[in-house]
C-alpha cells in the first residue's frame, strides 16, 4: 500500500481550476510540485502566484499530452503523480476533440510513470462524477460501483449529433476506464497503486489566471452566470440541480488521496452533497441584498434531488471536512468582488 508523507509530485495541467488548488494545497503542506502546462505563457502566472514557496515549484512544459512520450521525462524524479489534465467543455464538434485528449493524455501518463517513473509510489488521476451518473428522471443515489454507459452509448450511436454532455461524459468515463484497464493488467509489475477520484461539479473562487468572467472555466462560469447574472427563471432554479464540492475541498481530497495508504486501489466519489441552482441564489442574495433573489417561493426541505452520490467511501477513506454551501458562496463572491467582477 504505497502512499507518501513527503517528496515531489507531479501535477498535470497545472494551470487548471482545480490543479491550481491542488498545487496550493500540496504546497501548503510541506510537498515539491513539478506542475507541467502547455505553453511558457501559461508557466508564468504559476511562477507568480506561488514565488513565495521559492524553489518548491518547478513548471515545465509539455505542449500536446496526446503524443506518445508525453511525460516521459515529467515522472522522473518524482515520488506521486496527480494527473489532473482532461478538458472539460460541452462545445466539441466531434466527439474525439474530448475523447483523444481524455483517454491518450490518461494512458500516457500511466504509460510513462511505468517506464521512467522509478520513484513513484501513487498515481491520482482526476475522473468525474461524469463518469459515474445515469441521467434519470427518478431520484438515484449513485456509488463507486456505477458507470456512465449510456453516453458512451450514444456517443456511438449518434456522433458528432451527440449532446455535447455526452460527449464530454464519454470522455471520462473511457479515459477511467482506460486507465482502470491498464492497472489491473499491469500492477503486478508496478512501483505504484492508482487512485481514481470522482466529484461532481466543481465550484468556489479562483486562483488560475482568468481575465474576465466569460472566460472561466465552465462550472465556475455557469455558477456566475446563474448567481450573479441570472441566468435561469424561476422554475429552473428551483428544480435544476446536481451534486457539487467546493474546489479546496476536493483539492485537500487529492493531497490525502497520496498519503493514505488505505486509498490505494480505489475510485473515490468526493462530493459535499445535492444542490438546486436556487440554494446557492438563496444564499448569495442573503450575503448580498443587491443580488437576484431568485425563486422566493422555493422551499429547500421540498426539493427532489435526481442525483445523490453516496458519501460513505470518501468518508471512511479520505475523511474531507467539507465546507457549507454558504461558505462556498461567500468565498466565491469575495473573489468576485476583488476582481471587479460585482
Amino acid at each position: 500500500m504505497p502512499a507518501i508523507t513527503s517528496g515531489k509530485v507531479l501535477v498535470t495541467g497545472a494551470n487548471g481550476y482545480i490543479a491550481v488548488w491542488v498545487v496550493k494545497s500540496l504546497l501548503d503542506q510541506g510537498f515539491s510540485v513539478r506542475g507541467t502546462v502547455r505553453s511558457e505563457s501559461k508557466a508564468k502566472h504559476l511562477r507568480e502566484t506561488f514565488k513565495s514557496y521559492g524553489d518548491k515549484l518547478e513548471v515545465v512544459i509539455v505542449e500536446d499530452i496526446t503524443k506518445d512520450g508525453a511525460f516521459d521525462e515529467a515522472v522522473k524524479g518524482v515520488d506521486a503523480i496527480e494527473h489532473t489534465a482532461s478538458p472539460f467543455h460541452f462545445k466539441a464538434i466531434e466527439p474525439d476533440e474530448l475523447i483523444v485528449p481524455a483517454v491518450h493524455g490518461t494512458t500516457g501518463i500511466l504509460k510513462s510513470a511505468q517506464k521512467f517513473g522509478t520513484s513513484v509510489k501513487r498515481v491520482v488521476i482526476t475522473s468525474s462524477c461524469a463518469a459515474v451518473l445515469t441521467p434519470s428522471s427518478e431520484p438515484h443515489v449513485f456509488s463507486e460501483a456505477d458507470w456512465n454507459e449510456a453516453s458512451i452509448k450514444e456517443v456511438q450511436e449518434k456522433g458528432r449529433d451527440a449532446a455535447g454532455a455526452a460527449k464530454y461524459r464519454a470522455s471520462k468515463t473511457l479515459a477511467e476506464r482506460a486507465a482502470w484497464e491498464f492497472y489491473e493488467k499491469n500492477k503486478a509489475s508496478l512501483s505504484w497503486d492508482l487512485v481514481v477520484l470522482n466529484p461532481p461539479f466543481v465550484f468556489g473562487p479562483v486562483i488560475h489566471e482568468v481575465d474576465a468572467p466569460e472566460n472561466l472555466n465552465e462550472s465556475a462560469r455557469e455558477w456566475y452566470l446563474t448567481v450573479v447574472k441570472s441566468k435561469l427563471d424561476n422554475e429552473s432554479l428551483a428544480n435544476i440541480g446536481s451534486s457539487y464540492v467546493d474546489v479546496r475541498d476536493l483539492a485537500q481530497a487529492h493531497v490525502l488521496a497520496i498519503t493514505k495508504p488505505e486509498a490505494a486501489g480505489e475510485r473515490i466519489i468526493v462530493s459535499a452533497g445535492p444542490y438546486k441552482w436556487q440554494d446557492f441564489v438563496s444564499a448569495a442574495h442573503r450575503l448580498d441584498s443587491r443580488l437576484p433573489a431568485g425563486n422566493t417561493a422555493y422551499d429547500p426541505s421540498k426539493a427532489n434531488h435526481l442525483i445523490r452520490y453516496s458519501p460513505d467511501k470518501e468518508r471512511r477513506l479520505l475523511g474531507v471536512k467539507f465546507k457549507t454551501l454558504e461558505e462556498t458562496t461567500k468565498d466565491t463572491l469575495d473573489d468576485f468582488k476583488a476582481r471587479g467582477w460585482l
